[in-house]
């Protein structure tokens, strides 16, 4: 960056790493003449139409984040998978193309690598110095879930919105109640509750929902403490209290060695405790929810629940416990 650029130009540029529009350029006094010079004798890059990186060599990650909302113009911020990524709600390292929502009256003119959104919804707080300005966590979880055809996915990214304390309930309903038509809306309603109250992951949800709610089982309280035998704390993943029985879910597919011997001894433990443990996967919840309701019932029934469970359908097994 020269030391001819006008103060103001160079702040703005060491703010947004290097990168700078041709209107701001403009603003802070460098004519269009001066932004085509230094173009063509290779001291500033030309990114995208009107978009110049203030300095020679590859451009970083964030660099091409401010090149693309600079692109896109006022009211530009990153959204979907990229605002995701940077709100830490999807695991993935940077790359592929950066997502921009516009205001939904604009038309934005397309270059590779940048996919625009115009939006109805989105919002444009103040950031502040050096942040690239995106969507907020709530409105990014909408826009990722609107393009989602399955509900686990969509189970599991606000699950882990809540797990990494991202997104309260009250901020995710407020985003809902902003917006006209949402997809999935009734399940992220449920979804809120359900992670508010204590489901971390797609497993329990199911679980809460398709076996213990739909079955007219007790309510079982979740992620209880308890104490392992070396003295560090752990997690039951449901617990009914008043009979004694320990519900453990694990999402794995399979179960490494290394990893069985803690599994079991976390059941015996229980059972030297006098309570029963369960142990439940993917296929006893997802695929088999009645037949697991139902040995879950037997259960809760041998050790003194006196209710009733109920079918969830007309073909639910559980009519036979």
């Amino acid at each position: 960056m020269g030391k001819e650029m006008p103060v103001v130009l160079r702040v703005t540029s060491r703010y947004q790493s290097g990168i700078i529009s041709r209107r701001q350029a403009m603003e802070a006094g460098t004519s269009a003449d001066t932004v085509a010079a230094r173009v063509a004798a290779g001291r500033w890059q030309r990114v995208h139409r009107g978009v110049y990186a203030t300095f020679t060599g590859p451009l970083s990650r964030e660099a091409r984040l401010w090149a693309a909302v600079l692109h896109a113009g006022p009211g530009a911020l990153l959204s979907h998978q990229t605002a995701g990524e940077l709100h830490r709600l999807i695991d993935q390292a940077g790359g592929g193309p950066v997502h921009v929502a516009v205001p939904h009256g604009r038309i934005v003119r397309p270059v590779p690598g940048i996919v625009i959104h115009r939006s109805r919804y989105a919002r444009t707080p103040r950031f502040p110095l050096g942040e690239v300005p995106r969507t907020l966590v709530p409105d990014t979880i909408l826009d990722l879930v609107a393009a989602m055809a399955d509900l686990d996915d969509v189970c599991g990214l606000v699950a882990r919105a809540f797990s990494r304390n991202l997104v309260t309930t009250g901020m995710l309903r407020q985003a809902l109640a902003d917006r006209g038509r949402q997809r999935w809306r009734a399940e992220i309603e449920e979804l809120s509750t359900a992670a508010a109250g204590g489901a971390h992951s797609v497993l329990e949800f199911r679980y809460d929902r398709n076996v213990e709610r739909a079955h007219g089982l007790p309510l079982s309280r979740h992620q209880v403490r308890f104490t392992k035998r070396d003295g560090r704390a752990g997690f039951r993943d449901r617990v009914y209290e008043e009979y004694g029985v320990i519900v453990e879910l694990d999402g794995r597919q399979a179960h490494p060695d290394e990893q069985r011997w803690p599994d079991k001894q976390r059941d015996n433990d229980a059972a030297a405790d006098g309570k029963q443990s369960l142990r439940y996967g993917w296929r006893q919840v997802r695929w088999e929810s009645c037949q697991t309701a139902a040995q879950i019932a037997r259960v809760l029934r041998l050790r003194g629940w006196a209710g009733s469970p109920m079918p969830c359908s007309p073909a639910c097994v559980i009519g036979d416990v």
